[in-house]
């Protein structure tokens, strides 16, 4: 079977002779890398007398780069993008496309007009999760305008259609803030995504369903548990919001209590994932503000103070015991006898099992407060804790104790006849006498050890 011959085709927008492209070998399928695609190639470079100057097939390895960002010659950003998967094409490149009249010494001289064989092996979309694992990925489909893009509470106005396989389950133009999608029913994924896009940009994301509707689906569009998604997203307009550093201080005031509203509203939900966004803006926009004065100060500080304390409890529901820690440390910061502070971080020791410094932070809150009928029973279940790890401890040691024993009486006594030995220097005798792990274990009246478990915290009074 013979080969199909190829034309060669001037691919340039201007159609000024600038790229031309032959197939050599045509591809499979119809799509192409769009812009953000991250390709793999094979490629071999040549001058036009045939002076090979670069080849990854030489290296042994394909060549990566994201397609239309300006990391490869104006040629690349071009021609790759009208390849198929696995096509091999021959592309003559002028000086304007490739390195222009300076070159790329000490081998592309100026004005060099280059000709390169490319093998398209595979692209990859541009991965926009927060996480850089994959959940989200963008195929820009039509680029977008401008070079500003949607910041945190800006309105939007989109379309999008949400498919999985062949269902589409959903196809709406709707208008929400930035950050605050999920009160439009938009799930988080489009919420990150539209962040990155231009007005009147079109994509293609492939969205995993840990970034969806996950483990439970969603029963009244019809989406299964465990699904991936894929939604084609226009973004239509926008209008950014004001920066934090751009509000004045009584407007800063204002959104952080409406920050807190909706965080709390998504806390009672149960969803404290995003209850935790938004408690988080809400101390954000307040942290460095020096201005305010009196009653307003106090009222800054103690936003400030109810959004940690609000981020610790969220912590503490997503087990994630050391943050909040930490976010009662800094609530503590700013009122040290705050104490719903003390006890929540009393909350975060008790569940990581330090029953000492839990029992300090429950002591403190009865400090602070003798009738807190929570923190009693916090502090005397700790003190019960306590002795009982004492007593295991005292009973694992003299089981340690009477093991170390009867193997002393085995040895010879005249090792202790002259007292002590002179300890030297390390040397491996001195190991000599100690129980292999299982013994060790076994005096101790333990298993061998396998993987600690983690309590659950005590629910809030």
């Amino acid at each position: 079977m013979t080969q199909e011959v190829h034309e060669p085709t001037d691919i340039t927008p201007d159609k000024d002779g600038g790229v031309i492209k032959q197939i050599l070998r045509a591809g499979e399928g119809n799509d192409s890398p769009v812009p953000g695609d991250k390709v793999s190639v094979h490629y071999v470079g040549t001058l036009e007398d045939g002076t090979q100057f670069d080849s990854s097939r030489d290296r042994g390895e394909y060549f990566e780069f994201d397609l239309g960002k300006g990391s490869v010659i104006k040629a690349w950003d071009l021609g790759i993008a009208t390849m198929k998967k696995g096509e091999l094409a021959k592309f003559t490149c002028k000086p304007k496309y490739a390195y222009g009249e300076t070159g790329s010494l000490p081998k592309i001289p100026g004005n060099a007009t280059l000709i390169f064989e490319v093998e398209l092996i595979s692209w990859k979309g541009e991965d926009l999760s927060l996480k850089a694992d994959g959940s989200i990925i963008r195929h820009i489909t039509t680029k977008g305008k401008g070079w500003k893009n949607p910041n945190e509470g800006a309105q939007v106005k989109v379309h999008y259609v949400g498919r999985h396989g062949e269902n589409v389950f959903e196809d709406r133009e709707v208008e929400f803030c930035i950050g605050d999608g999920v009160m439009s029913d938009v799930i988080e994924a489009l919420d990150i995504a539209i962040k990155r896009m231009k007005e009147g940009e079109k994509c293609r994301l492939d969205v995993k369903s840990s970034m969806a509707y996950g483990s439970k689906g969603n029963e009244k569009l019809g989406v299964p548990p465990n699904a991936d998604l894929v939604y084609d997203v226009e973004l239509l307009s926008f209008e950014n919001a004001k920066e934090s550093w751009e509000m004045e201080p009584h407007e800063k005031l204002e959104q952080s209590i409406m920050a807190k509203t909706k965080g709390t509203k998504f806390f009672k939900e149960g969803n404290y994932k995003i209850a935790m966004k938004y408690y988080d803006k809400c101390q954000k926009n307040l942290e460095f503000e020096t201005t305010l004065k009196g009653d307003d100060e106090e009222k800054r500080k103690e936003i400030i103070v109810l959004a940690h304390l609000n981020m610790a409890m969220c912590q503490l529901k997503m087990e994630q015991y050391f943050k909040a820690r930490d976010h009662c440390n800094k609530a503590l910061e700013l009122d040290n006898k705050c104490v719903k502070a003390y006890f929540r971080r009393g909350q975060g020791y008790f569940a990581e099992n330090d029953f000492d410094l839990a029992k300090k932070d429950f002591e403190k809150v009865l400090e602070l407060e003798p009738d807190n009928k929570a923190a009693k029973n916090q502090a005397k279940i700790c003190e019960q804790k306590i002795k009982q790890f004492d007593k295991k401890e005292s009973h694992k040691y003299k089981g340690m104790f009477d093991k170390f024993a009867a193997e002393d009486a085995k040895k010879p006594q005249n090792l202790y006849s002259d007292g002590f030995e002179e300890i030297g220097e390390w040397d491996n005798k001195m190991a000599h006498g100690m129980l292999p792990l299982d013994q060790e274990c076994e005096a101790f009246g333990e298993k061998m050890p396998e993987r600690c478990s983690m309590p659950q915290p005590p629910g809030d009074d």
